[in-house]
């Protein structure tokens, strides 16, 4: 299978080096978006740019006919006009916040977890995510969709950076040097807390799991999540 780099840094490194252990070839490497793309004899595109740049990248994807997978995060407000463009070119798209096998497994107890505590109003829920220093946005695209899957399941209405009312989930984004992503879910009540943890120890799962919904989703059509790679949930 032939790959198409959309963005060079670290994770673009990683998706490579892992890429080319399972056999596959790398055809394009986007440093920026002041290039045009030649995407000739390439099988998926995998986007992990900057936010300001990806639903371009997605869209020159999504026009040479190339499926596209996403884990650029902070552009989400264009979300729902991607699948509307990915359609409108009968094409294949794939976002996640997060391809690592751990973090989808996690989302999974998470999501069970909020079920369980939607009765317990003595509770209060927050999120505290540790990322490296490089990572420009916040909160990370992993804690708001850890966020919105407890708001689906509980009586919150938003998440929030700042100090939480009521109805919010408070997000606490720090930022240290050499985190590869740390996600902590806690429910606090006056008697105990609850509470689950995802550490990365690495890029290593994120790359991986890149590459394996790669595999996934060539010669495929329409709109996908890890869910359906990982068969799970």
């Amino acid at each position: 299978m032939n790959i198409a780099l959309l963005g060079y840094g670290r994770m673009g490194k990683s998706i490579e080096a892992i890429a080319l252990k399972r056999n596959h070839g790398i055809t394009l490497k986007v440093f920026d978006n002041s290039c045009e793309y030649d995407f000739s004899n390439t099988d998926v595109a995998i986007d992990f740019s900057i936010p300001t740049i990806a639903v371009k990248n997605i869209k020159k994807a999504l026009d040479a006919g190339v499926p596209v997978i996403s884990g650029t995060t902070g552009w989400l407000e264009q979300y729902n006009e991607i699948l509307e463009y990915c359609i409108s070119k009968n094409g294949t798209f794939l976002y996640a916040s997060n391809f690592s096998l751990g973090v989808n497994i996690f989302f999974e107890i998470n999501k069970k977890l909020s079920e369980l505590m939607s009765g317990f109003k003595d509770y209060n829920t927050q999120i505290e995510e540790i990322h490296h220093t490089q990572k420009l946005d916040a909160p990370s695209g992993t804690a708001i969709s850890l966020a919105e899957q407890i708001i689906k399941n509980t009586d919150y209405n938003h998440w929030t950076l700042n100090e939480a009312k009521l109805d919010e989930i408070h997000i606490e984004a720090k930022r240290i040097e050499g985190v590869p992503g740390t996600h902590d879910v806690t429910y606090n009540s006056e008697i105990d807390s609850i509470s689950i943890k995802h550490t990365a120890h690495s890029r290593q799962g994120f790359a991986m799991g890149a590459v394996i919904a790669a595999e996934w989703i060539k010669d495929k059509k329409g709109i996908f999540s890890m869910k359906d790679v990982l068969n799970i949930g």
